[in-house]
């Protein structure tokens, strides 16, 4: 009996120590990662930065952020992608949910005859302000990655072209998909 207890209990602790390396995927090289830089403008304003570091060209991202300021209701009221590195993008999409304090972030290089792709490197693509509902003065703001209506999750669409000409090679469909890891960077009090 207790031959077969430790069995099962080795058997759940890989699996256990399995699941969070399958949490990021990347067939590119190195996990990608996406940050949120939380910063307090004064009492009833915060904003929310959105950097992201990559070693593949990149023509789409999806950013789902749960909100949270304790019982203080807050809204995401705006999104300034200008002076971002996907600025240039054909829809930079920003969609507030007051009622679950959610905000969807949508980036989507080519919606037509144009090029555009977000090369590899850092930096910052988008920040999103957030503001009291009530005119109570937020104390803490809290962020997280979360799924939103209709199952948007966090995810990264890489372009089916990698590299540059005369080394351009093509990746399959079911490769591009790239979940990066989530870092979340608070101030210091």
């Amino acid at each position: 009996m207790m031959k077969n207890s430790v069995h099962v209990l080795l058997l759940l602790l890989l699996v256990a120590m399995a699941m969070p390396a399958m949490a990021q995927t990347d067939a590119f090289g190195k996990v990608d990662t996406l940050y949120a830089d939380v910063a307090r403008i004064d009492d009833g304003h915060w904003t929310v930065t959105i950097s992201y570091t990559n070693d593949e060209a990149v023509v789409g991202l999806s950013v789902p952020i749960k909100l949270n300021a304790g019982k203080n209701l807050i809204v995401a009221d705006s999104a300034v992608y200008k002076g971002g590195r996907v600025a240039d993008f054909a829809y930079p999409g920003f969609r507030c949910d007051t009622a679950i304090q959610c905000v969807t972030l949508g980036m989507i290089a080519n919606l037509g005859p144009t090029n555009h792709r977000l090369v590899p490197g850092n930096g910052r693509l988008v920040t999103v302000y957030v503001s009291s509902l009530e005119d109570k003065p937020i104390t803490k703001l809290t962020v997280d990655t979360t799924t939103t209506y209709p199952n948007n999750t966090l995810l990264v669409i890489a372009d089916s072209l990698q590299g540059e000409p005369p080394d351009t090679m093509r990746v399959k469909n079911d490769k591009r998909e790239i979940i990066p890891a989530w870092v979340v960077r608070y101030p210091k009090e």
